[in-house]
């Protein structure tokens, strides 16, 4: 689904997505409400979702939709690559971001990245947007026993995992192969309750596990 207030804009993304063999948009929304109605009644798998709306903003209407049933995953859309929405929207339930100025291609790669579960498009872009929003704040107190049940390998993978590290290079870092980081993604992921990885790495900030600047804080 492509939600947008902009019709023309949203006719654009609409037409690169339709062009493509596996993809198919089922449903475009130009504000919150529409698009949290029809994401409730055509279930679609991934929504790209525009920040700034009139009415219902896309920061309200992906809280409702990342908390429906079927769970559909949100990429947002945003002018500036350090938008305050953008924080607030992957706190709210959100797989990732996208400026608007991206290229057909990249917009058809996050969309692919997200669907398959990456849930995080550019993690060092991520890192920073937090970064920005966290800097001044004291280390927030660790959500109680939130990570108590990691073992101490999957704790210093979830440190990497927000420090922007990708698969292949906590693997590297670790010295153990990409199928067992992805094992222990999967692992830490399900313990803490985590859809993706741009709420593990929202967590290891607000647990305390990591600082703004992406270094851990000291025990």
């Amino acid at each position: 689904m492509v939600v947008d207030d902009q019709a023309v804009v949203r006719a654009g993304f609409a037409a690169i997505v339709d062009a493509e063999p596996d993809m198919t948009v089922v449903a475009e929304a130009g504000d919150g409400a529409s698009a949290v109605e029809l994401a409730t009644r055509e279930a679609p798998d991934l929504v790209l979702m525009d920040i700034r709306m009139p009415g219902m903003d896309g920061l309200t209407a992906t809280r409702f939709i990342t908390g429906l049933r079927t769970r559909p995953r949100v990429l947002v859309l945003t002018t500036f690559d350090l938008d305050v929405h953008v924080y607030e929207a992957l706190r709210a339930g959100a797989s990732g971001f996208l400026l608007k100025d991206a290229r057909p291609e990249e917009l058809l790669s996050a969309l692919r990245v997200v669907a398959a579960g990456e849930g995080i498009l550019a993690p060092a872009v991520t890192r920073r947007l937090i970064d920005t929003y966290a800097q001044g704040t004291p280390p927030p107190p660790a959500v109680t026993g939130a990570l108590d049940g990691l073992t101490p390998r999957e704790r210093e993978v979830l440190l990497h995992i927000a420090s922007g590290l990708a698969n292949a290079e906590i693997a590297t870092a670790l010295g153990v192969t990409i199928g067992t980081v992805k094992t222990h993604v999967n692992a830490l992921l399900t313990k803490l309750g985590l859809r993706d990885r741009v709420q593990a790495t929202i967590l290891a900030y607000e647990s305390g596990l990591i600082r703004p600047g992406g270094g851990p804080y000291a025990d």
